[in-house]
């Protein structure tokens, strides 16, 4: 078996060539990366359904817009929680309730209270479902040129503007892929 570089907390940037329409011009936060497969949720899917609606006690915690995302096509169901501690938790420390993932980013016990973890965080946003790959899927599609694969920054959780991720993640980079932000929606118009 081939040994797998993780790419946990980094960004899946789906190329515009990417034909499947969950990931249509998707920016895929990834959670978990290793040889087992992949884990990771879509940061720019708002639902029209409020935090409160489905997780009342959340409510207030969650950044703007207060929605529940489409974290992905797998378990739509289940919820996650993503949130950003200012200063990434420093030391070894985290406070209790939450799992560090990469840096300031981290996974939310959504069943801990709630009070808990309120002095702590910066932002959350709720994911209903996930994307997920098997062992080596992941890997095939990025050989395939399906994403992009590229740094994350905490804001890239809690943008206030999720429609505009795409081309912002892809604008800020230092190389060709800068380019690819202006690609058109419809390359047919133009």
């Amino acid at each position: 078996m081939t040994e797998v570089s993780s790419l946990t907390g980094r960004l899946l940037v789906a190329t515009p060539a990417l034909a499947d329409p969950n990931f249509d011009r998707a920016v895929v936060l990834l959670l978990d990366h290793d040889e087992e497969g992949s884990l990771g949720v879509v940061l720019n899917r708002p639902t029209p359904v409020d935090v409160g609606d489905i997780l009342e006690g959340w409510a207030d915690l969650a950044g703007e817009p207060g929605v529940v995302f489409q974290g992905g096509p797998v378990s739509l169901d289940s919820a996650l929680g993503v949130a950003v501690i200012p200063g990434g938790a420093s030391g070894d420390v985290a406070p209790l309730g939450w799992r560090r993932v990469h840096g300031a980013i981290g996974l939310v016990d959504l069943e801990a209270p709630p009070e808990l973890l309120a002095s702590a965080l910066g932002s959350l946003r709720i994911f209903a479902g996930y994307a997920g790959w098997g062992p080596g899927q992941l890997e095939d599609e990025l050989v395939e040129g399906a994403w992009y694969v590229v740094e994350s920054e905490p804001g890239d959780v809690y943008s206030p503007f999720p429609e505009r991720l795409w081309r912002e993640v892809l604008r800020r980079q230092r190389n060709e892929l800068a380019m690819v932000a202006t690609y058109p929606d419809d390359p047919s118009l133009n």
